[in-house]
C-alpha cells in the first residue's frame, strides 16, 4: 500500500489521525476504497495498548457486524477485542500480523490493518466519526481518565 499522499495527517497529544478515514469510538479505523473497505486499530488505540505481542483475526469469507468483536489484539498489558465499525463479508485478512504483530504500533493505519471487508450496509459509514470528531472524542476520553 503505497501513500498517494492523499490522507492529511492530524496529530493531537502524541497521536496521529488520518484525514480522509472514519472512525469508531471504539478506536477503529475504517478507509473505504470502491468496493472493500479497510479496518484497523487506530494510532490511538495501539498507544494505550503498549507493544502489541499477538493478533487473533478472523477467516476470510466470514462476516462481521457494525459494533461487534471479530479479533483480539494481546499486548504486554492487555488483551483487548476489535469490534467492525461496519458490517459485511470478511473478503481479506492481514495474515503478515501474526508474524508481526508489533506492525500495529509502528504502522496502525499502514502495514498494521487487519482485515478488508465488502460493506453490506455502506450507510453506517455515516455514522462513524470523521477525523475531527475522532480527535475531539479522544481528548475528551483522556481528560476524564
Amino acid at each position: 500500500m503505497g501513500s498517494e499522499g492523499v490522507n492529511e495527517l492530524i496529530t493531537y497529544v502524541g497521536y496521529a489521525v488520518l484525514d480522509g478515514l472514519k472512525y469508531a469510538s471504539s478506536h477503529e479505523w475504517v478507509k473505504h476504497e470502491g468496493p472493500v473497505a479497510t479496518i484497523g486499530i487506530t494510532d490511538h488505540a495501539q498507544d494505550h495498548l503498549g507493544e502489541v505481542v499477538f493478533v487473533e483475526l478472523p477467516e476470510p469469507g466470514g462476516s462481521v457486524s457494525q459494533g461487534s468483536s471479530f479479533g483480539a489484539v494481546e499486548s504486554v498489558k492487555a488483551t483487548s477485542d476489535i469490534n467492525s465499525p461496519i458490517s459485511g463479508e470478511i473478503v481479506e485478512v492481514n495474515t503478515k500480523l501474526s508474524e508481526s504483530p508489533g506492525a500495529i504500533n509502528s504502522s496502525p493505519y499502514e502495514d498494521g490493518w487487519m482485515i478488508k471487508v465488502k460493506p453490506s450496509s455502506p450507510s453506517e459509514l455515516e455514522s462513524l466519526l470523521g477525523p475531527k470528531e475522532y480527535t475531539k472524542f479522544c481528548e475528551e476520553e483522556d481528560a476524564a481518565h
